[in-house]
């Protein structure tokens, strides 16, 4: 069952990031969009009573200036064609939305705005407004700006939670009505299928790769609406193997794409993610690799996916004998945390390589299901403490003891050790180099558990 979907909307400068760092427990909701961290003002995880949500934050609007350089207006119409946008696609994704406004600033025709467009694009599921909607003001802090909540009863979004973002007053009441507000979770029906997505920003030819796939394969079962929105089930066979591909169908825009929507879009294919276990991360050769495509591969390794890389329009870039190889360190630098990830050249409009996607997607599959044995665990490890010592702590070194493969899918490995809280991420970056040298894992993700054993 996947997590329900929350998004925070509302205009700039009510208290949105701050209420998201609130929900998630720290501070994630930052500027800096360094490439391939997962952890930014975008989306999280939150938690109340046991329950876990995704948490999407439609920040990225940036009201301070115009497309000339000239201050902006709150009620100016290119201020108002943005959230007007943000909270389109928030309606679209949520589960739940939650619509925050300024209690010290009251209701200001953007609310009001903000608040037709939710209403406008509802739809009406057994009787009831779907996504439901919780008003949240912002910025009650005092008697005097609580006094001003029931003013908030004229957006006509039901009854206003008062709260504090910053100080956390409220919250729980709020968060509390937020569990109701969940739809009740549907199990999903047993599927042994191998599960490729095709996952990447707008516009990078992932369509066109779908249809690519599907007309290639002869025996097509049935395309099904999947059970996440707005995506699309394929069941096809390759090789007698029962695969079915998970299409993002919907995340395309035409025209230009706002910084922000285009960041807000990856909540669909973070659906998509979840659900698969290989994603295919198309990317646009012709634009180069962007932040938002580190973004998702950071996703994709957040959920301990496995991947494929796949460079789409290959045959409109320009090339020399070494542009590939130089395509493929620029791939190598921009996601240098997931440095096992096979990379494809294509082009789904001639039809370039794309008979090797499929393969290689299932090749990277059996690498995630691949086990070791005990025996080549710790001969591993001990190589690899001949060849680089761990260094010391406090006057305390490492010592590995021994090890072994717990899971696959993906590879898990547990690693007894003196004391875990010496062993340095570099040290664990080591390990899992000397484990791939011996067994690749192509694509796929491996995670190292090290627990304390004495002698």
């Amino acid at each position: 069952m996947r997590k329900p979907v929350v998004a925070l909307v509302g205009r700039p400068n009510v208290g949105k990031s701050t209420f998201f760092n609130r929900l998630v427990g720290e501070p994630l909701a930052i500027v800096d969009d360094t490439p391939g961290t997962t952890r930014d003002r975008l989306f999280a995880q939150g938690e109340w009573l046991n329950t876990v949500f995704d948490l999407i934050d439609t920040g990225g609007i940036d009201p301070s200036k115009t497309k000339q350089g000239e201050p902006l207006s709150v009620g100016s119409a290119d201020f108002i064609d943005q959230i007007r946008t943000q909270a389109q696609i928030a309606i679209q994704d949520a589960d739940v939305v939650l619509f925050i406004v300024d209690a010290m600033s009251g209701v200001t025709p953007a609310d009001q705005e903000v608040a037709e467009i939710l209403r406008r694009n509802q739809k009406v599921i057994d009787g009831k407004p779907y996504p439901p909607v919780l008003l949240v003001v912002n910025k009650a802090d005092s008697d005097r700006y609580r006094n001003m909540v029931p003013q908030f009863y004229e957006l006509g979004m039901g009854d206003p939670y008062p709260i504090s973002a910053l100080h956390g007053t409220g919250t729980g009441d709020m968060l509390d009505a937020l569990l109701a507000a969940f739809p009740e979770q549907v199990k999903e029906e047993e599927d042994d299928s191998i599960k490729i997505a095709i996952v990447g920003k707008p516009n990078v030819g992932k369509s066109s790769l779908l249809n690519r796939l599907v007309g290639q394969e002869r025996s097509i079962v049935s395309p099904i609406p999947g059970t996440t929105r707005d995506s699309l089930d394929t069941h096809i066979e390759v090789d007698g193997l029962p695969v079915t591909l998970i299409d993002t169908a919907g995340i395309r825009r035409r025209g230009k794409i706002e910084p922000g929507v285009e960041k807000y879009s990856v909540v669909r294919s973070l659906r998509s993610i979840e659900r698969a276990d290989v994603s295919l991360l198309v990317v646009d050769a012709t634009a180069g690799l962007s932040v938002q495509d580190s973004h998702i591969a950071g996703f994709i390794l957040e959920v301990n996916k496995s991947a494929v890389i796949i460079v789409n329009k290959w045959d409109a870039v320009a090339k020399d004998n070494y542009t590939m190889q130089a395509y493929t360190e620029q791939v190598r630098r921009e996601l240098n945390f997931m440095p096992y990830v096979p990379v494809l050249f294509i082009s789904a409009k001639t039809g370039q390589r794309v008979d090797q996607v499929l393969p290689m997607a299932l090749h990277v599959q059996e690498e995630r299901l691949a086990r070791l044995n005990t025996g080549q665990i710790n001969r591993i490890l001990q190589n690899a403490q001949e060849v680089h010592m761990p260094s010391s702590k406090s006057g305390r070194s490492l010592k590995i003891f021994y090890g072994t493969q717990v899971r696959s899918d993906p590879p898990t490995f547990l690693i007894y050790v003196n004391d875990p809280k010496l062993v340095h991420f570099t040290y664990q970056r080591f390990l899992e180099n000397q484990i791939r040298q011996s067994y690749p894992f192509t694509g796929t993700p491996i995670r190292l558990v090290f627990k304390g054993h004495h002698d």
